[in-house]
């Protein structure tokens, strides 16, 4: 701008063959430049709102090469277009680095946050940021502690019910057992499993873990843990363990329960190398997102199933609640979504096998 100005002030002090302005009529010509460029200047950095006028919701993902994440992006960015100016920012992985991300958000005058957190415990943390700035913030996906959740008024949750995805393969597992001749390959009327854990302390994955399993009891299915360890919602770490533990206890394995399709894709992968799904050569392995991978392998005959986790609907709820707090709106005003009890949206859950395949297809186009 000030570039700008000098440049007015250069044009208006050159010499004019013709005729030379007096220095009042060239002082009012810079003051005018001056005024037209503060006005211009207001506009375009009006605070929480874009060139368009648009309002301003800073968004934070924990890690943008999470397969299921990156369509809850994609249905997310899509809901916004024409309605809001979405900074997007990929955490990485790192809760320090997503806190600085939020900061720099608060300075450049977002009007609403929204927040995929790295790390569920640092949910304090994040609303304290958003209190001190009167900033309303939708978690989204990975789900605060509830006291969290109700400690600020303008806060808000959409996810799905933690428990559900786990209660949901117990379901799944539950039917296989009872009704496929040979899934008690030793029969000994024990099923015998492994688990691939997500995130340590992470309540989704704790739930994933141990609901499962409960549901399976209480269906007077006798159960043994042979193996339970974290592959961090990772494929590679989830091939890794399954080779390792395919090594150690071979055929004895009767069952895998991946905390999300990302680690059931590996487990698959270490399973086909050893000769699974050839023949009569045959595991069980349920997983949850409903990625169009883990769809694929399921018509293959390579997944028993998997739980949708709908990335659509996902998306496009947490934009509506987002849009609605950016402009000081109702949070559900104008939508099809109802709240819980801690001012929660659930998205529904559902069980996909080779049965209803397309409705998993349909959620991730």
């Amino acid at each position: 701008m000030l570039i700008f100005i000098c440049l007015i002030n250069k044009v208006t002090t050159r010499d004019n063959p013709w005729k030379k302005e007096t220095d009042m009529k060239r002082g009012k010509r810079v003051l005018v430049c001056m005024i037209l460029v503060a006005l211009m200047s207001s506009m375009i950095f009006a605070q929480g709102s874009s060139e368009k006028g648009l309002p301003k919701i800073g968004t934070t993902i924990y890690k943008f090469d999470d397969n299921y994440m990156s369509f809850v992006r994609k249905a997310y960015e899509a809901a916004a277009v024409g309605k809001a100016e979405i900074l997007l920012a990929d955490s990485m992985n790192d809760q320090s680095k997503q806190n600085d991300q939020i900061d720099t958000y608060i300075n450049k005058g977002v009007k609403a946050l929204a927040v995929n957190l790295v790390d569920p415990a640092a949910a304090g943390t994040i609303i304290e940021k958003a209190r001190k700035a009167n900033l309303p913030v939708i978690f989204f996906n990975k789900e605060p502690a509830t006291n969290e959740i109700m400690s600020y008024d303008r806060c808000w949750y959409v996810g799905i019910t933690s428990a559900e995805f786990g209660i949901q393969q117990g379901e799944m597992v539950a039917e296989y057992w009872n009704t496929v001749s040979g899934a008690d390959r030793n029969n000994d009327g024990v099923l015998q499993y492994v688990m691939l854990k997500g995130e340590p302390g992470h309540r989704d994955a704790e739930l994933r873990t141990t609901e499962p399993i409960r549901i399976l009891q209480e269906k007077g299915i006798k159960v043994q843990q042979l193996e339970l360890q974290t592959g961090m919602w990772d494929s590679a770490k989830g091939k890794d363990l399954m080779e390792t533990w395919l090594a150690k206890h071979g055929d004895s394995i009767e069952c895998v329960f991946a905390n999300n399709d990302a680690m059931a894709l590996g487990a698959v992968e270490a399973l086909k190398a050893a000769g699974y799904f050839s023949g009569s050569k045959y595991m069980p392995v349920v997983g949850v997102d409903g990625l169009p991978e883990a769809i694929d392998l399921i018509k293959k005959g390579q997944m028993l199933g998997t739980v949708l986790n709908d990335p659509k609907a996902l998306g496009e709820a947490t934009f509506d609640l987002a849009f609605n707090v950016a402009q000081g709106k109702d949070p559900l005003d104008g939508t099809k979504w109802t709240f819980g009890d801690i001012k929660d949206v659930r998205v529904a859950a559902e069980i996909i096998t080779n049965d209803n395949l397309d409705k998993a297809i349909a959620a991730y186009k």
